[in-house]
């Protein structure tokens, strides 16, 4: 077995029941590659899995959904989604458990090519905000010629729909702050502020009716906009409003939603293709030395600039 080091949290809370800890990579098996890590992938679900109230038996938690690396051992027969799969081979993995690590073993399944016009970092954080984006697009049916208010425009999964709505012929109106209107226009968007009279900015900036609506914020405000906005609730499609979707006749997408894992997994070699093709890209506002991920998990937790975040390693 090789040796490598690994983020685990030790207990619930902060950055701060974070340790960084040896561990032996285990050597591939049939249908499984070994990854030396460049970059880890940074989302707000790792801290959120950090939280308290859970049971104490499942500790030490891993951290990381995805990462980006260079394939170091490919198992017996194997090859990855995307076909090939050589020792040297720059790659994608996501859908992964652990992905806080210096090297892993996962299933060559969940192991994608590397966009080339993506460097490491970008790499590590293109498939969970894509897919996601996918699927928001997807459920709520957004096809060409449609007007789409897009709530949460500057974020991570906002960015990437903005980008694939631009694909699909859709126009988008995306609230965000002043501060990252820019954001919201160099990706091909309408932004309009949040705050007291979001609805008539909205109507005003689409001057059309809104066919569909897609909530990456899930406040009241947002809410109560979208309903207000909508002719058929069906089209508004939330991740994270639960409550209020299941009260209010319309959709909620993520771990509650038991289509949201398959579709995600379909969407995954997509995207790649997407990002390959120089069609969608990935802004990241910083990276982090891997040994600093307690200031990095410290600044996902709080509001931070537009872009993902990133652990990286050096080759």
């Amino acid at each position: 077995m090789a040796a490598g080091r690994q983020w685990i949290a030790c207990d619930f809370g902060g950055p701060e029941v974070l340790r960084l800890r040896d561990v032996e990579v285990a050597p591939p098996g049939p249908g499984e590659v070994t990854i030396g890590i460049r970059a880890s992938g940074m989302n707000p679900a790792d801290y959120k899995h950090l939280g308290p109230g859970q049971d104490r038996s499942v500790l030490p938690l891993t951290l990381g959904y995805e990462s980006a690396g260079i394939i170091t051992a490919v198992g017996p027969g194997t090859e990855i989604a995307t076909g090939g799969g050589a020792v040297g081979d720059e790659v994608v993995a996501f859908q992964i458990l652990g992905g806080y690590a210096s090297a892993i073993t996962v299933p060559a399944s969940d192991v994608f090519a590397k966009p080339g016009p993506l460097s490491f970092a970008q790499a590590a954080n293109l498939l969970l905000a894509a897919t996601t984006a996918a699927e928001l697009l997807a459920t709520a049916g957004v096809s060409e010629s449609d007007t789409v208010l897009l709530h949460g425009a500057a974020g991570a999964v906002g960015m990437s729909v903005l980008q694939q709505a631009r694909l699909l012929g859709a126009r988008v109106i995306g609230t965000a702050s002043e501060d990252n209107f820019g954001v919201v226009e160099g990706f091909g968007g309408v932004p309009v502020t949040y705050g007291d009279g979001l609805e008539e900015r909205v109507r005003h900036a689409a001057g059309t009716p809104i066919a569909a609506v897609l909530d990456t914020v899930g406040s009241d405000e947002a809410v109560d906009s979208s309903l207000a906005l909508l002719n058929d609730r069906r089209r508004l499609v939330t991740l994270t409003a639960f409550h209020r979707a299941s009260a209010e006749g319309f959709t909620a997408i993520g771990a509650s939603n038991p289509a949201s894992g398959p579709f995600r997994a379909q969407a995954r070699r997509r995207m790649i293709e997407l990002a390959a093709a120089g069609n969608l890209t990935v802004p990241v506002a910083r990276t982090f030395p891997f040994e600093d991920a307690r200031d990095a998990v410290a600044m996902l937790a709080r509001p931070h600039p537009s872009g993902k975040l990133a652990l990286v390693l050096e080759g």
